[in-house]
């Protein structure tokens, strides 16, 4: 491995001496890092990198391909930005936790095998968890525990997926899942889609992401479903289903950010929406589409920073989020407005801002390939994503009702990475080639037709008119939407009331059956010697007896009764089911 310099050691190692570093050092410390990673990613070349066997199988720290140098490209300088976004933090343990997210998503990325890919998996989650944390307060600790219990979960249904896959095939190699997709392939299905947030695995980033620091936000908007979208690509592209998961993605998202007061659950409203772009391009498959997937994604990642850091900047020195509590901002912050307002055009795919040349590949793809209902709906979803985060979002937070809030511009620094971000949404906009030549298929796509701008202009003109004509009507409103989380905030609740109440006090009663009947029987039994055979737990029962016969030492072991806690247990089962269906269903 001496011609390749694995970016993750950069970060994961990089992250231990940040807290023993003050003042400049640390900053200059912290800026060096991540350009050194850029500087790592731009020398690699494409090979298997870092081979060992471990348990009998064979284990590939790195494979380095065109579609994984895309991805490190466009991590690497989302965290350069993003450093330079939080360089004013005084307290080190966001620098930290954001350095090992992304070393863990570059793990990630670079990962040769489904057992490195899990450990940089689970990194992540963790990582990430704590820039929840960090934001302290009764909503971001209660957000974060759910955050990491769902990803807990997302992961055990992955590592399920990983061992049965290996089984079936003898190999934990990472790479395209084709054929028929067993209950191997499904659970690695399901636990990548969970990190992509498809609906109805998608309430963790809305409930979680608005609950973070202001700049931890703008980290977890950039990788994790990021990452997804890799692997995504890497094990199944061309499969059906992400075809239609991705295409009510992007509707989902936008149908829910028409309801939202909160402006960054807004913003993550729409990743989820902007994901299903690149899961539906996963899913169709072809060259082109699976380029407008990974070009998307490397758009989004820096465009939807740039979203988080403006609605961050006004967090940051209003302490206000609601769009019901912000307005008239324009005038104490221009120049947060102006970056802000690039993010905006890019995300909503105006001509000459990134997203026009890599959302549309996708839509052209989807027309390519005859899918007529695709490209309808992706249209539709393009439309309503700049009624919301290009012109809802920006006149209730900036323009609007005056509200007097007492506000500046942020620290130099925010400002500074905003610029950075919205100088690459510009370039990639104007001058696409050098991302197309990043991509992992040759680029036969012009997005530059007079067509297509004109359908694009079309497009955003009608929904600017729509907006203007509609304007009372979408006013935002001091509401709380309520998603899939109902599921685990409320159901979970019932269901750990009915296991510590009903539940508990049967237990005790088949407790107290067991003391005074079933313990006694079982002292006579082994008293005279009597062979107690109980169909499908002889065995055990049996070999409890004989203890009992030779002194009595695991007799306490049948508290309860063997064929008791059997019965029990399927008991259990079924009602803890109806039980969480019914509330679930109510």
């Amino acid at each position: 491995m001496t011609d390749f310099v694995h970016p993750t050691l950069l970060f994961v190692l990089g992250a231990l001496p940040i807290p023993f570093l003050k003042g400049p050092i640390r900053k200059a410390y912290l800026l060096l890092i991540p350009a050194l990673a850029i500087l790592a990613v731009l020398t690699m070349q494409p090979g298997n990198y870092g081979t060992a066997q471990i348990i009998g199988q064979e284990i590939l720290i790195a494979k380095v391909d065109k579609l994984s140098i895309v991805f490190a490209t466009v991590f690497t300088v989302m965290a350069q930005i993003g450093i330079v976004y939080a360089l004013h933090l005084t307290r080190p343990g966001q620098h930290v936790a954001a350095f090992i997210y992304v070393g863990s998503a570059l793990g990630v990325v670079f990962a040769g095998d489904y057992l490195t890919l899990f450990l940089f998996w689970e990194g992540m989650a963790f990582a990430s968890a704590y820039l929840i944390f960090a934001q302290r307060g009764e909503q971001a600790i209660r957000a974060g525990f759910r955050y990491i219990m769902v990803h807990i979960t997302g992961g055990v249904v992955l590592l399920g997926g990983i061992i049965l896959y290996g089984v079936a095939t003898g190999s934990v190699l990472f790479g395209p899942i084709f054929g028929e997709k067993g209950v191997a392939a499904y659970l690695i299905l399901a636990g990548f889609t969970l990190n992509a947030a498809v609906p109805p695995l998608n309430a963790w980033l809305t409930d979680a992401y608005p609950e973070a620091t202001v700049t931890g936000a703008v980290f977890m908007s950039a990788f994790t479903t990021k990452t997804a979208v890799y692997v995504l690509a890497r094990a199944f592209p061309g499969t059906e289903l992400l075809v239609w998961l991705g295409t009510a993605m992007a509707l989902y998202g936008v149908v829910y950010a028409v309801l939202e007061n909160d402006c960054r659950r807004l913003l993550a409203y729409h990743i989820v929406s902007q994901v299903g772009y690149m899961v539906a391009g996963v899913g169709i498959g072809t060259e082109m589409a699976v380029n407008g997937a990974v070009s998307h994604a490397f758009a989004h990642i820096l465009y939807k920073a740039l979203l988080f850091m403006g609605a961050g900047a006004v967090i940051h020195v209003t302490g206000r989020r609601k769009l019901t509590e912000l307005g008239g901002l324009y005038k104490t912050m221009p120049v947060t407005v102006v970056l802000y307002m690039v993010g905006a055009f890019a995300i909503s795919a105006f001509p000459f801002f990134s997203g026009f040349v890599t959302k549309s590949m996708v839509v052209a793809a989807a027309g390519q390939d005859q899918r007529a209902l695709v490209v309808l709906a992706l249209t539709m979803a393009s439309s309503g994503t700049f009624l919301h985060t290009g012109l809802k979002l920006p006149y209730y937070m900036f323009f609007g009702t005056d509200r007097r809030l007492e506000a500046r511009e942020p620290p130099r620094n925010m400002l500074v990475a905003m610029g950075m971000a919205a100088v690459m949404c510009i370039a990639i906009g104007v001058f696409p080639q050098p991302l197309y030549a990043l991509l992992p298929y040759r680029v036969d796509f012009e997005p530059y037709t007079g067509v297509h701008i004109t359908e694009s202009l079309g497009v955003l003109m009608f929904t600017a008119l729509g907006f203007v004509l509609f304007l009372k009507a979408l006013d935002p409103e001091n509401t709380i939407s309520i998603d899939t989380d109902w599921f685990y905030r409320k159901g979970a609740r019932r269901f750990m009331w009915f296991a510590e109440k009903p539940l508990a006090r049967y237990e005790k009663a088949v407790s107290d059956v067991s003391e005074t009947t079933a313990l006694p029987f079982l002292h006579g039994a082994a008293r005279v010697g009597l062979w107690i055979d109980l169909t499908g737990v002889d065995a055990v029962v049996n070999g409890v007896a004989r203890s009992v016969l030779r002194g009595g030492g695991m007799l306490r072991q049948l508290q309860t009764g063997v064929v008791t806690h059997y019965a029990l247990a399927m008991i259990v089962g079924v009602i803890a089911a109806i039980v969480v269906f019914a509330v679930a269903w109510r």
